[in-house]
């Protein structure tokens, strides 16, 4: 049986113990498919839960690990949270269409729903025992801290692993999250630095009380958002229909690829294409090549196990210094002075771009080529992501101040930034990928997986097929009859 692919209790001693504490703690567990519906199946229990603290370590934060959190994180929304960017904005005449990731609880990101996937298999199966078991999360920052909240909330403890270069707000969250500072395992390196997150994690698994979840690897973290990201896109995207809008593509950057894999749902249900982004600095699928970036959040330099490569119809590149200098231009004084008096931005507008953390930025960077390279018109839609917001950067930006404008940015910077890298976009750095180009990435992952990660040539090549992809989604029933057992 394929880790993370349980689908029958495989240690029941584990299982009763598992399920003794959460009936200890009075905790349960959400459904996915309540996750994927929570206008339909959640709205009485959104009314039960109004009282608990969205930031905190509340047990009922669990049911609002989904996109339909209202602006204040505790109220359903109907239609998931987004922002619509218009031609002013982005200087493409299509619409940029951006679901909001900030508005989970705990951490403010989505990447929580990743690491409550990843869980579950695990946890319902007994492979994960919380009474003798430390969860290991493998990350570049979100989903560690995802990882954690969700743990701290079953009342066991875990290890979140991510590269010492990562934003200081991320290290400020874990420090008053985990369970000991030794707790948090800082790796060499920055964005980039994946390899070294797996050797880590290797260190770390000869201890046989700690349980490597890695999001990179777990089949839960592209079910859960195959089975509860895409169908909340669609519904962002059945609205803007009515107003004539079509879909043309969702984009997302790679990442663990799990956040992709709403693209197949979305190419399923819309017809669209599905379209990832990646560093220019790190240009791994467009080039084979390597570098280090700042895009944080998108950890690359190799192919996710997870990632659908040959259901992928685009790689787009995206530089980090265009990142890091929009970051500047959307969240600081003088770039908000620009937009509002130079652009003609409203303060709503102007307001709502603080929902743009650095990878969000690079999402809508390569929206917008993507709607330059295929020529789209008012009437069209492109689809993204923003994974978190910058409340998660304000440390970056003094970084990138220094580092691109010698510690000043006014709005002639703002001016020259937002020119440059904003309506200056161009379609370089986009390659449409042919079936060839799908299988130099697909092959690209055997260095990772097959030589340095132990999986088997077979679980390996069978990734080719659409039907493998598909037939993941017939453990998400399975899956839900075990959490309405483990409920009990």
């Amino acid at each position: 049986m394929t880790p993370g692919l349980e689908s029958e209790i495989v240690d029941q001693d584990a299982y009763q113990r598992n399920q003794a504490r959460l009936h200890e703690l009075g905790l349960q567990l959400p459904l996915i498919a309540e996750l994927a519906d929570p206008p339909n199946r959640l709205s009485a229990k959104a009314l039960d839960i109004a009282d608990a603290d969205p930031d905190g370590p509340d047990p009922r934060n669990l049911f609002r690990v989904h996109w339909h959190n209202g602006p204040d994180r505790k109220a359903l929304s109907d239609i998931p949270g987004h922002i619509v960017l218009d031609e002013d904005l982005t200087g493409v005449p299509a619409k940029i269409v951006v679901a909001l990731g900030n508005r989970f609880p705990m951490i403010d990101t989505h990447k929580v729903l990743a690491a409550y996937g990843c869980l579950i298999p695990r946890l319902m199966s007994g492979a994960f025992d919380i009474t003798r078991h430390r969860a290991v999360w493998p990350s570049t920052g979100n989903y560690c801290r995802g990882g954690v909240a969700v743990a701290k909330l079953l009342g066991c403890r875990s290890i979140a692993v991510l590269p010492e270069g990562m934003s200081q707000e991320r290290f400020s969250w874990l420090e008053e999250w985990v369970t000991d500072p030794s707790d948090i395992y800082r790796t060499p390196g920055t964005e980039s630095n994946v390899k070294e997150i797996y050797d880590a994690c290797h260190a770390l698994a000869k201890d046989p009380e700690n349980l490597i979840l890695n999001q990179f690897a777990e089949y839960g973290n592209y079910i859960i958002h195959r089975t509860v990201t895409g169908p909340a896109l669609q519904r962002i995207a059945d609205k803007l229909s009515a107003d004539g809008l079509t879909a043309r593509a969702y984009v997302s950057a790679s990442g663990s690829a799990g956040t992709l894999a709403a693209g197949d749902h979305l190419k399923q249900a819309l017809g669209t294409h599905t379209c990832v982004v990646e560093a220019l600095e790190c240009p791994t699928l467009l080039y084979n090549g390597y570098g280090e970036h700042n895009i944080q959040g998108i950890g690359d330099k190799h192919v996710p196990l997870i990632h659908n490569v040959m259901g992928s119809d685009f790689a787009i590149g995206v530089s980090d210094s265009a990142c890091d200098a929009l970051n500047l231009v959307f969240n600081t004084t003088a770039g908000r002075a620009y937009l509002a008096e130079h652009k003609g931005l409203g303060q709503e507008t102007i307001a709502g771009l603080a929902n743009f953390g650095l990878s969000a930025i690079a999402n809508i960077l390569g929206a917008i080529k993507y709607a330059k390279y295929n020529a789209l018109g008012a009437n069209d839609m492109v689809l993204t992501v923003a994974t978190d917001g910058a409340a998660m950067y304000g440390s970056e930006m003094a970084h990138a101040q220094d580092k691109y404008f010698a510690g000043k940015f006014s709005e002639i910077e703002a001016a020259e930034s937002f020119g440059r890298h904003m309506l200056g976009a161009a379609i370089d750095h986009t390659i449409e990928l042919t079936r060839f180009d799908r299988e130099r990435i697909f092959n690209l992952g055997y260095y990772t997986w097959v030589e340095q990660q132990g999986t088997s040539l077979e679980d390996f090549d069978r990734r080719r097929d659409q039907s493998f992809w598909d037939g993941l989604l017939d453990l998400v029933p399975v899956w839900d009859g075990m959490i309405t057992q483990f409920n009990g």
